[in-house]
């Protein structure tokens, strides 16, 4: 009897659950603006209220204002593209590299250093080498990208391929299983959760490695980040505030959408899926 209570139970508490899910960041979000318009409005001269303009100002001046918010917008566009085509390529190169590492150890001493070299590479100093050996338009700002965005992918992927339990692995080979179904049958679908982790992980530093290369590449349709920084030189407070909480919308926007992918490709038979409900 206890089993069926306890379901109903869950059953009955699971819509308080989603509520409570969807309402508290909403709650820390109000809070959050509320300190800041009170910060802005009584805690600056006004003088200096040019540093933290207030809340409903940024909204007026840099998101209701059609010319303000049709630059962000097409400034954002830009970037998007950037970041998702970097981001394709990096969850493409980084489950290779991972299934090529994950096959035999030698391959993975080979390669992993040089993956880690890569991380710890500051990216800032390398754009400038990028833009000067292969140009400063599209190409340059994905690799970027795929730079930033690139090891998460391959130590999620790699960590969730070799994660496939001992026995399972002696079943498959006690029934002589070749290597490429042992993969597509064992392997992957086993570090689905893993690598979705490392795609959702990914996806913000993809937007961020797209600003950062919009930055110093200021060649072709000027993308978010060049708007950013044209708006500091100019004091637009308005429209850099403005555009920065365009552009994190759209990083967790993004960061939503592979979560609901994780969602799709796991369903409910991981504990992950399960526990987040």
């Amino acid at each position: 009897m206890s089993a069926p209570l306890s379901r109903g139970r869950r059953t009955a508490d699971a819509p308080a659950k989603r509520v409570r899910r969807i309402a508290a960041p909403f709650i820390v979000f109000a809070a959050v603006v509320t300190l800041w318009w009170l910060f802005s409005t009584y805690g600056l001269e006004q003088h200096k209220r040019f540093l933290l303009p207030p809340p409903g100002q940024v909204v007026a001046v840099g998101l209701l204002d059609p010319r303000n918010r049709g630059e962000i917008i097409d400034g954002l566009l830009a970037t998007a593209q950037v970041a998702l085509v970097g981001l394709v390529l990096s969850i493409v190169i980084g489950t290779v590299l991972a299934l090529v590492m994950s096959q035999a150890v030698w391959v993975e001493q080979s390669i992993y250093p040089w993956a880690v070299v890569l991380q710890t590479i500051p990216v800032l100093a390398l754009v400038p080498l990028i833009g000067f050996w292969f140009g400063y338009g599209f190409g340059s700002r994905v690799l970027v990208c795929v730079l930033i965005a690139l090891f998460p992918i391959i130590t999620s992927t790699l960590f969730g391929l070799q994660s496939a339990e001992r026995n399972h692995r002696d079943l498959f080979r006690l029934r002589r299983a070749g290597r490429w179904h042992t993969v597509t049958k064992l392997l992957l679908p086993g570090a689905l959760p893993a690598m979705t982790t490392g795609w959702r992980t990914s996806a913000g530093m993809s937007v961020t490695g797209a600003i950062v290369g919009d930055f110093f590449f200021r060649q072709g349709q000027a993308g978010i980040g060049r708007l950013l920084d044209g708006y500091t030189q100019r004091l637009m407070p308005e429209q850099l505030f403005a555009g920065v909480f365009i552009t994190s919308a759209f990083g967790l926007l993004v960061f939503w959408g592979f979560g609901l992918i994780t969602r799709l490709l796991i369903g409910s038979w991981h504990e992950s899926a399960r526990t987040s409900q």
